[in-house]
């Protein structure tokens, strides 16, 4: 039984073969997705990938977008049901089939999110390992949509490599008056992410490589000593200093309604301040309900003085 089987998968893998020899595409997919059902069948599954990626790669090599992507899929599928761990030898497997599909394709986005949510296989990542993510923002970089090359450096640890992009991208298409907000945003976010290492790296990297950003700190640009002492205060747990922080640079945070948000959460994640209420004022409504009461609790003449030092030094940089 087991030899009139693997006889058939060599019937199978003859007329493979063949189509592709002869430039039969349709055939040869279809040739594909039979020996996809057969090898699952008996657990193949080191065979299968193998066999998939290949296709694959053939495929799309030969501008056949969507009988290649459609063999991504099942590669990425036969990955799940086969409990195979995230690694970055199959990350860079992904990646190379995903650089090579039609951006234009609708099965691109298809394959991308299935990856992802495999990557995080037996992880404590929720939206997909930073690792992929940094490699499919790698690809969208290459191809010059900074949209979604930004959308998954936020995800990633590559904070220089997100910098680069950045400055990248405000050169080419941003406006002079908003070289500090290309950064405040990605800084903010990576945050909100918890991901304070990545935040800092960023931010050096993008000060650094900027060429319209002067040495700091201090900096000419507001914004960014706020984000630079930011990054400072985060890992204190100072609420009073944060709050000072917020209201010392109020004016650039209003440039952005967006950073009142951030802040919220940043607040939350790493000063204790609790979720506003539905119809509160928000960031600065919270910040300062909790720092007065921080203040008539403690009665700490110490802390005052430590925020009027804070404010003091900020005022001098501006």
């Amino acid at each position: 039984m087991a030899s009139r089987y693997n006889h058939a998968i060599q019937r199978v893998l003859a007329k493979l073969e063949a189509s592709i020899n002869s430039e039969n595409y349709y055939e040869a997919h279809q040739m594909y997705r039979t020996l996809y059902f057969r090898y699952l069948g008996q657990k193949k599954y080191s065979e299968l990938l193998e066999l998939l990626y290949n296709g694959s790669t053939l495929l799309l090599q030969h501008e056949q977008h969507a009988s290649g992507a459609d063999l991504g899929i099942l590669f990425v599928n036969v990955l799940t049901q086969s409990g195979t761990e995230p690694s970055q030898d199959y990350f860079e497997k992904i990646t190379n089939l995903f650089s090579i599909m039609s951006p234009l394709s609708p099965e691109r986005d298809v394959f991308v999110q299935s990856a992802l949510r495999w990557s995080i296989k037996n992880t404590d990542y929720k939206i997909g390992h930073p690792d992929l993510h940094q490699k499919i923002a790698q690809v969208f970089w290459r191809e010059k949509n900074y949209v979604m090359a930004r959308q998954h450096f936020i995800y990633s640890r590559d904070g220089s490599g997100c910098a680069a992009m950045l400055v990248e991208l405000h050169e080419q298409r941003g406006y002079k008056n908003e070289i500090d907000l290309f950064i405040a945003q990605a800084v903010l976010q990576y945050l909100c992410l918890q991901n304070k290492t990545t935040a800092q790296e960023v931010f050096n990297s993008y000060t650094s490589q900027h060429p319209k950003i002067n040495r700091g700190p201090p900096y000419l640009l507001p914004l960014l000593n706020f984000l630079f002492f930011l990054l400072k205060i985060v890992d204190s747990g100072k609420l009073a200093v944060f709050t000072v922080l917020c209201e010392q640079y109020r004016i650039s945070l209003n440039r952005d309604p967006c950073y009142r948000q951030y802040l919220d959460k940043i607040g939350q994640l790493f000063f204790n301040v609790p979720s506003p209420r539905p119809r509160n004022q928000g960031l600065f409504g919270t910040l300062l309900q909790s720092f007065f009461n921080g203040l008539e609790d403690e009665g700490s003449d110490d802390e005052q003085r430590n925020i009027a030092s804070t404010s003091q030094t900020a005022q001098e940089l501006d």
